[in-house]
């Protein structure tokens, strides 16, 4: 007999898992809860989640509560009467009450090696981190904030260059077998759930505005870990003669910047953030002696443009710098 499954999840994040589930055989899949159409973008149009228009093609009933702690909700589940609630980026806490009417408990797929960032987002914290590797996690929720036993776990590698969309993209296309053979496993009782060792956990709160702001004094490595983990909200960014300067660059490497080093390992070391032009480059000086190559520049209110152009229509001269 197929599995019964309620499906809760919202991004684009949730969508290969869900479309895995509904191509197996094996599941029934008994209804999608997600999230209520909210406005987006500059027009503030009506949008439905990237779950929704997938169950809706499906043909699978929706349910968009504002609150999933309603008495409604719980009449919703206990009429259902799921086997299993596989969970995914839903962006609401889940009652005990609820958790305890599936019998195989409600299953969520975190975007870490729990316990390393619990939380939000924990694919843009890996990458603010500097780390090289992260993975996914299968666990069986509870009252907590990602605290539940884990269930199986898959390891990824994160690219020197891997932006946080690039890796949000490769995570959710290998969690949909994850899940599935989660599900299985629970199913026949071929997987022991282990506790997490919460003295080994880190967090990963939901990103600020103020989070992308660049801090020119750190070195250009991390400062390109913000620019990587950072994509698309809230983007990093500075700030040039008193107005928000969204910018995009690379650590460029020692070689060919003898002249900018030397001084700057002497007493004429520039400001952090001063803006330098050398050659076809426009770099930006960094902590730990190290530089930024820009790749694009775009002032408030303004359009993109290259460094080259920015340069020429700040009419930079050699003190200008970012961060004023």
């Amino acid at each position: 007999m197929a599995l019964r499954i309620v499906f809760c999840g919202t991004p684009g994040f949730a969508v290969p898992s869900l479309q895995r589930l509904i191509a197996e055989r094996d599941f029934e899949i008994a209804g999608v809860v997600t999230q209520p159409d909210r406005p987006r973008g500059r027009g503030q149009e009506i949008h439905s989640s990237p779950v929704k228009d997938v169950a809706v093609a499906a043909g699978i009933p929706v349910y968009q509560p504002v609150k999933i702690k309603s008495e409604e909700s719980y009449e919703y589940f206990k009429r259902l009467a799921p086997d299993a609630v596989v969970i995914i980026a839903y962006g609401q806490i889940i009652s005990q009450r609820l958790i305890d009417i599936p019998r195989l408990g409600w299953i969520n797929l975190h975007a870490s090696l729990l316990p390393k960032y619990r939380g939000a987002a924990p694919i843009n914290w890996a990458i603010l981190s500097g780390e090289t590797r992260t993975g996914l996690t299968t666990m069986l929720i509870d009252a907590g904030l990602d605290t539940g036993p884990t269930l199986l776990r898959r390891d990824a590698a994160i690219g020197a260059d891997m932006t946080a969309p690039q890796l949000t993209s490769v995570l959710s296309e290998k969690g949909a077998p994850l899940v599935v053979e989660t599900l299985e496993g629970l199913n026949r009782a071929g997987i022991t759930p282990v506790p997490q060792d919460h003295t080994q956990a880190t967090f990963a709160p939901p990103l600020k505005k103020e989070d992308g702001r660049i801090d020119w004094s750190l070195g250009a490595g991390k400062i390109y870990n913000r620019i990587r983990g950072l994509r698309p909200w809230p983007g990093a960014f500075t700030s040039f003669l008193g107005k928000r300067c969204n910018i995009s660059g690379t650590p460029l490497p020692a070689e060919g910047l003898e002249s900018g080093l030397n001084s700057a390992r002497g007493n004429d070391r520039p400001p952090f953030g001063t803006i330098v032009t050398l050659g076809s480059k426009v770099v930006v000086y960094c902590g730990d002696l190290t530089w930024l190559q820009l790749e694009f520049v775009q002032l408030e209110g303004r359009r993109r443009v290259s460094p080259q152009e920015f340069v020429r229509g700040a009419e930079l001269t050699s003190g200008g710098r970012f961060g004023t």
